[in-house]
């Protein structure tokens, strides 16, 4: 058969559902294989950031790769952002990019780039295939090497030649494993250690969202009291309506969640990644004590070394944690602060949950309005700029990955594609895109392929005409900030442009009934805020004055 052929066979095997991306003539013979697929869709988009955002957040909610493809040179380049955000948001994804013929990629040729090489900084394992029959195992490997904990990206290039080649060889028959767990003396020391403390609180990151994780995380606290406090991408690890759960913590500056660590004589991180909020932030001196549990040994960081590790599988090892604790129950701690941390985030999230003035409307009470619809059962994706901010302090949701915050490399643009990528794993699922109107309009071109899907999304646009959150940092540090205004088209013509459902809301009562239109709207909709940006600086004035109380 024809190695493009075997390429895609190797995929069907591996499950792969979906490939999204831009195709050009490098990689003319694997569409025309994959046009010959059963089981696996393509998604044609209109530029390969946006596919690899879909991708991404395909890997995001089901634990297994999807495919983003290119062309060579440009192709490739348009797609490395939205790979080194998955990559480094440990989704795992495919990466698939056409090349120039082998014949001439030794010398100076048309578009020929060193594709592997620009990518390996931003993937787990980037390759060229450049035997036919090594297909299989490139394969079977990148799918592997992509799902392994931590997840992430993983390229494979296939040369224009090399796909028209003939091969006999054939898929391999995927085998799973099972990760491993700490031994039981582990656990027994490690139960032993958070035993000795007087104020333990945990943090919940990344990879706390797995769904056995979460659920083995909400026994654990139930069974100990402690209180959880998670990144801003370990939101719906626990239940925001647990008495254990300290909200979200991730802030630059101090934040009220940050008395609990401050009063904390161990912190309990699980899987907790550094890219997600550094240790320096809340362990400055690098004296708090720190234990951990995750897929991986911890990173070398001065201000997080932990006393104890559960290295492995983070669910089993919290079921092993669990069982010694329902054996053995503790005798209870000290929660007199953790609780105070609640009390006043709960007052802070309610402060302005009536306000219904006309003009801008405060980012809080938006996301009270957006969190009484979709916070149970449903999805919101974060683009990133001020609104990131004010989504990761107030928005709350019941379950695990009902929040999707890029948060490691942190690329604008990723909300309006991720819904559609969400949209695909579970279409009956409501889902909403918040975005600044900076971030929306860098990929606004995947309105097209919203309409074209038919696409069953909300995309909420919070404008102020500037880049928000830039001029909300200079003016932290400097007291202004440089000219970051900015015009914006008319929204309700480009809404009609690509045939989107539209509304702008200019009072703030008239929020829930605009947002029930778009959510039970069937197909896109977009939702024009014009949104207090004043309320950053009032909230930087507020934490700067914080002291903790009990």
């Amino acid at each position: 058969m024809k190695a493009s052929d075997l390429f895609v066979q190797c995929l069907e095997s591996e499950n792969i559902e979906y490939v999204f991306g831009v195709p050009g003539e490098e990689n003319a013979d694997f569409m025309m294989s994959l046009e010959n697929s059963s089981s696996i869709r393509f998604v044609l988009c209109r530029h390969e950031q946006g596919a690899a955002f879909m991708a991404e957040v395909y890997g995001r909610l089901t634990g297994t790769p999807a495919a983003c493809l290119s062309t060579l040179g440009p192709g490739a380049t348009n797609l490395i952002t939205g790979v080194a955000d998955a990559n480094m948001d440990r989704a795992p994804m495919l990466v698939l990019t056409g090349q120039g013929s082998t014949t001439r990629l030794h010398k100076e040729s048309h578009q020929i780039m060193d594709v592997v090489k620009m990518f390996e900084p931003v993937t787990k394992w980037a390759e060229t295939v450049i035997h036919e029959d090594t297909i299989p195992e490139i394969i079977r490997k990148a799918v592997r090497v992509a799902r392994t904990e931590k997840p992430g990206a993983v390229l494979i290039e296939l040369p224009e030649d090399v796909a028209k080649r003939e091969t006999s060889a054939t898929p391999i028959t995927p085998v799973r494993y099972r990760r491993p767990v700490a031994a039981a003396a582990a656990v027994h020391e490690f139960a032993a250690r958070i035993r000795g403390a007087k104020q333990p609180v945990i943090l919940a990151g990344n990879g706390c969202v797995r769904k056995r994780a979460s659920e083995q995380l909400r026994e654990l606290v139930q069974i100990t009291g402690i209180g959880v406090l998670n990144t801003f991408m370990g939101k719906g690890a626990v239940d925001p309506d647990m008495p254990e759960c300290l909200y979200t913590i991730g802030l630059g500056s101090k934040d009220i969640g940050t008395c609990a660590i401050d009063a904390a004589d161990l912190v309990i991180a699980i899987g907790f990644d550094m890219v997600e909020y550094h240790p320096h932030l809340w362990n400055p001196e690098g004296d708090k004590p720190v234990v951990s549990i995750d897929f991986l040994p911890a990173e070398i960081d001065e201000h997080f070394n932990p006393e104890n590790e559960l290295v492995g599988d983070i669910a089993d090892n919290l079921a092993a944690l669990v069982g010694v604790f329902r054996d053995e129950p503790t005798e209870g701690f000290d929660t007199a602060q953790q609780a105070a941390t609640r009390r006043d985030m709960q007052e802070d999230h309610k402060e302005h949950a009536a306000d219904d003035t006309a003009g801008p409307i405060k980012p809080q009470k938006v996301l009270f309005e957006v969190e009484k619809l979709y916070g149970d059962t449903g999805l919101l994706l974060s683009d990133v700029g001020a609104h990131k901010m004010w989504i990761a302090r107030h928005y709350h949701c019941r379950t695990p990955n009902g929040c999707l915050i890029p948060n490691g490399f942190c690329s604008m643009g990723f909300a309006l594609p991720g819904a559609i990528g969400a949209s695909l794993v579970d279409p009956e699922r409501s889902i909403i895109s918040i975005c600044g109107d900076a971030g929306f309009l860098m990929n606004v071109q995947e309105m097209e392929t919203a309409r074209r899907l038919n696409s069953n999304i909300t995309v909420m646009v919070w404008e102020d005409h500037a880049y928000g959150l830039i001029a909300w940092k200079q003016s932290q540090e400097f007291g202004r900030h440089t000219d970051l205004s900015f015009g914006n088209p008319n929204w309700g013509h480009l809404a009609s442009a690509f045939d989107w459902h539209f509304q702008q809301v200019e009072v703030g009562g008239d929020l829930p009934e605009a947002l029930k239109a778009a959510k039970d709207h069937i197909g896109p909709s977009l939702v024009l805020v014009p949104i207090d940006y004043r309320e950053n600086q009032k909230l930087t004035e507020r934490l700067g004055e914080l002291t903790c109380s009990i």
